[in-house]
């Protein structure tokens, strides 16, 4: 949360510092450097609203805890961003055809850097702890910041060649690629979220991790199948069948399935692991590999 915090301050500190940079300049660029920053501190405010839910213990209508909340945060985000392109896009066609000079170059060019200057040290210390601390939120909002400040390097950089070369329509093309680029990072952010939100399976390194223990266990007469990944915020949700020899005591297969989890475990960070246990020799474990077992055997599924 503090991190959170973090972020919402640095976003109302640079979005005041570039409007007036904007104010003093009247560059259409330096206009849509601080659209974006406005845009920052509206995603700040819905990361730390989704990371105060997620935080929540699980309860009885949510057994499996509140993490996936922090996916509609980051789609909130993505979505923003996409309207801030959209926005500073118009605007800049506007500029190009009513092309104005710029005011105040030195100071407003200034004023932008030191707004950079906090949105970088922001952006890295959000990307680092996000990736630590496995929050899709904070990493989101990090590379955000970390757009920004690639954003305002390039504002900047046109914006000096339109005091050098006195070519005003620079202004305005500075711009409209600011809003590409955007568009473009916003679009990122929504895949990723969207992915989350329909259960996509946990990434390959990581599934290939779990293929390792499992084979390292399942030797002389014990198999695998039904592995299903799915990850909701920081946590990773793991299940899958394990098949003994039928003649094996109950406690011999737990503690083969607590072997399994434990190790599993240890290779995937925040893993909730399901295991199910099978009797090797009966047909019937091997008729439940897919999803909908009652599809699979060809019975109707229940409405």
């Amino acid at each position: 949360m503090k991190y959170a915090w973090l972020s919402l301050g640095a976003a109302v500190i640079t979005m005041g510092l570039k409007a007036v940079g904007y104010l003093l300049t009247d560059s259409v660029g330096l206009l849509s450097d601080a659209l974006e920053s406005g845009i920052n501190l509206a995603a700040a405010f819905t990361a730390l609203t989704a990371l105060h839910i997620s935080a929540q213990p699980p309860d009885e209508d949510h057994a499996y805890g509140h993490q996936k909340v922090e996916y509609l945060s980051s789609g909130v985000e993505g979505g923003l961003i996409a309207l801030a392109a959209i926005s500073i896009a118009v605007m800049a066609i506007q500029r190009l055809l009513n092309p104005q000079p710029i005011d105040h170059l030195g100071l407003g060019l200034f004023i932008s850097a030191a707004a950079s200057a906090i949105n970088l040290g922001t952006a890295l210390i959000l990307i680092r702890v996000g990736r630590r601390r496995r929050s899709i939120a904070l990493e989101a909002g990090g590379q955000h910041l970390m757009t920004d400040v690639w954003t305002s390097a390039g504002v900047m950089i046109g914006v000096s060649a339109v005091g050098l070369t006195g070519w005003q329509v620079l202004d305005p093309l500075i711009a409209l690629a600011v809003a590409g680029w955007i568009g473009f990072n916003g679009y990122k952010i929504l895949k990723r979220s969207a992915l989350g939100l329909i259960d996509t399976a946990l990434p390959e390194q990581q599934i290939a991790a779990i293929h390792d223990v499992l084979e390292r266990n399942c030797i002389s007469k014990i198999e695998y199948h039904a592995l299903r990944t799915r990850q909701a915020g920081a946590r990773s949700f793991i299940s899958m069948h394990i098949q003994v020899p039928g003649s094996w005591s109950i406690q011999e297969g737990h503690d083969l399935l607590e072997t399994i989890e434990r190790e599993i475990r240890a290779v995937i960070p925040a893993a909730t692991v399901f295991t199910h246990i099978e009797p090797l020799e009966d047909l019937r474990s091997w008729n439940d590999q897919h999803l909908d077992r009652d599809a699979e055997n060809g019975q109707p599924l229940s409405s």
